[in-house]
């Protein structure tokens, strides 16, 4: 499966990778594509992997997900 999130507060390169990393430590999910100019985190996951998961992950990171 694929999931788009939005994500604000990235500002660098740091932030990319941190969000980036956030993501891929979720059990389930296979690759994580972060675009600071888009704002956004399109991520492949497995089946069972929820939004919900993929977004607290980005929050818990210390940035906002949407």
């Amino acid at each position: 499966m694929r999931t788009v999130i939005k994500v604000e507060g990235m500002s660098c390169n740091g932030c990319r990778m941190s969000v980036t990393n956030a993501l891929l430590r979720v059990p389930g999910v296979k690759s994580a594509e972060v675009s600071l100019e888009r704002k956004e985190a399109a991520v492949e996951h497995e089946a069972s992997v929820s939004p919900a998961a993929l977004k607290a992950a980005v929050d818990q990171a210390g940035f906002k997900a949407s």
